[in-house]
């Protein structure tokens, strides 16, 4: 086997073994963003306070007080959760785009915005 066809050869076993490669990193980046978002509720607040997601991204929200808080959307886009105690999660999947403002139904000084584009 010549130079140029040994050359041929190693070119094209290289971009076989980098296809599959390609494809898995694709996959990772379509489910790195299908990881739900967390909002914390800690110290009377929502953290972080403003969410910008794309749609069809599920919003996690724990209550990290020792008080119970619950999540109510401001203009009832979305269902309230029950009353979360201490470690209590709730989640909404946000399909479309919008702004959905909520806060906390006990606590309506605590206020958040999600931002789905």
């Amino acid at each position: 086997m010549n130079v140029l066809a040994r050359t041929f050869t190693v070119v094209v076993a290289l971009t076989f073994a980098a296809a599959p490669a390609a494809t898995m990193a694709a996959n990772a980046t379509a489910t790195a963003s299908a990881k739900p978002v967390t909002v914390d509720i800690r110290n009377f607040a929502f953290a972080p306070k403003t969410l910008t997601i794309p749609a069809g991204t599920r919003v996690v929200w724990t209550n990290r007080d020792d008080e119970p808080h619950l999540v109510v959307s401001a203009g009832h886009q979305f269902a309230s959760s029950r009353a979360l105690d201490t470690s209590d999660s709730y989640a909404v999947t946000f399909d479309h785009a919008g702004t959905y403002t909520y806060y906390c139904g006990i606590h309506p000084m605590m206020v958040g915005t999600v931002i789905v584009q």
